[in-house]
């Protein structure tokens, strides 16, 4: 009987854990959210593709993780894998990627423009920190870079934003960032 009760106990474990299909349903479910995450961390559409398509495969191959935990361990999956693309460091020259066909008007486009001109170590805290809302320290520790580097490289690219967002709006009349964030889906 003790046994037949602790099997039970790990079958409904188990059935908390996301599953492969779990996962193959968050990236076809949040493709376009999922994809501009990774544009707009590499600044550019190859290498975007390569880390939504390793996002996936790390996701659905990697440890095993709370279904709650599902679509923010997708996102991290990306995250690191931009992270490995781009190896972003202070001084690194910003890309002149060409925009996203995701857009769905000329103002939007300009905003992802504007964080893909960024320089990358700047570009990769501003979304991490701002638009992912991940802490300074957890962009730190990804990053591995010393948490005032972080700092000052956040607050550098929200200075170069900053004067974008103060003179654009979007058709709602919210900030020109939130128009950038992706949809909180849960």
């Amino acid at each position: 009987m003790l046994f037949w009760k602790n099997s039970q106990e790990a079958r409904n474990l188990s059935a908390e854990y996301a599953t492969r299909r779990d996962f193959q349903k968050i990236f076809t479910e949040d493709m376009a959210d999922l994809h501009l995450l990774a544009f707009l961390l590499t600044a550019d559409q190859d290498k975007a593709e390569e880390c939504f398509v390793s996002g996936l495969d790390d996701s659905v191959a990697g440890n095993p993780v709370f279904r709650e935990w599902a679509r923010s361990w997708s996102k991290r999956a990306i995250i690191k894998n931009a992270i490995q693309a781009v190896a972003p460091t202070p001084g690194m020259p910003a890309s002149n990627a060409a925009n996203g066909d995701w857009t769905r008007d000329q103002e939007h486009e300009a905003l992802i423009s504007a964080v893909t001109r960024l320089d990358p170590l700047d570009r990769f805290v501003f979304v991490m920190a701002v638009l992912e809302r991940y802490s300074v320290h957890e962009c730190a520790s990804l990053l591995e870079r010393p948490l005032a580097e972080v700092v000052a490289a956040k607050s550098r690219a929200l200075q170069r934003l900053g004067a974008i967002q103060s003179t654009a709006s979007t058709s709602r009349g919210t900030t020109w960032m939130s128009s950038l964030v992706p949809s909180q889906t849960a």
